[in-house]
């Protein structure tokens, strides 16, 4: 590759430091956070809020040695103290917006929700992630398969999933190309790290049906 291209990647995909590993990676993989005017450390979910930025790898283990240890004042250049319940606060803050995410691409047509409805769209490849709920049976899960050069993740409750379609529960989503989609993908990948779900592959590829 040449110089303008890795550039160009450079570019494309801004890396950061974790301020725990010391490793360098993409920013999609990390949570921002920044000193509150109180003395806390806030995390900063969608990377607006204003000042100096340090960053933990999305990873649970990762923030609790930052928050147990008070690395989060290594990074801020200041003494700051995070809250008790920072880690599941983050993690349930990035789940909110996980499903507030999904809720609006099916407001826009671009997600659609119930087996038959994703099955559909996986075979007609207009699917590029996968859903479905952590507490779903794995013998239905197993039935439907992650989209050709696309994502799955296990990392919502059907409770939650259902929540972005206005349904007390589901099972299995899907969403298209474009959109929100990238967003999704990156909350979801974060989210995964908190709840230690590997969002990589589904159970299997028979597309028999049988729930929703």
């Amino acid at each position: 590759m040449t110089r303008g291209g890795r550039e160009k990647d450079r570019e494309a995909a801004p890396e950061r430091r974790c301020l725990v590993t010391g490793e360098v990676g993409p920013k999609a993989g990390l949570i921002r956070f920044v000193a509150g005017p109180d003395g806390t450390v806030v995390p900063d979910l969608a990377e607006k809020l204003p000042g100096r930025g340090f960053w933990v790898t999305a990873d649970r283990p990762a923030l609790q040695k930052a928050a147990d240890k008070g690395l989060f004042s290594r990074g801020a250049k200041s003494h700051v103290r995070a809250e008790p319940d920072l880690v599941d606060g983050i993690e349930a803050a990035l789940a909110r917006r996980v499903v507030e995410l999904i809720s609006l691409s099916r407001k826009a047509g671009d997600a659609v929700a119930g087996f038959e409805k994703v099955k559909g769209w996986l075979a007609d490849g207009k699917a590029k992630v996968l859903f479905q709920a952590s507490d779903g049976s794995d013998r239905g899960k197993g039935k439907l398969w992650t989209p050709t050069g696309g994502r799955w993740f296990g990392c919502l409750t059907a409770s939650e999933l259902g929540l972005a379609f206005g349904r007390d529960h589901v099972i299995h989503s899907a969403l298209a190309p474009g959109g929100l989609t990238d967003k999704v993908i990156r909350d979801a990948s974060r989210l995964n790290g908190l709840r230690g779900h590997i969002g990589s592959s589904a159970a299997g590829k028979d597309s028999r049906a049988d729930e929703r």
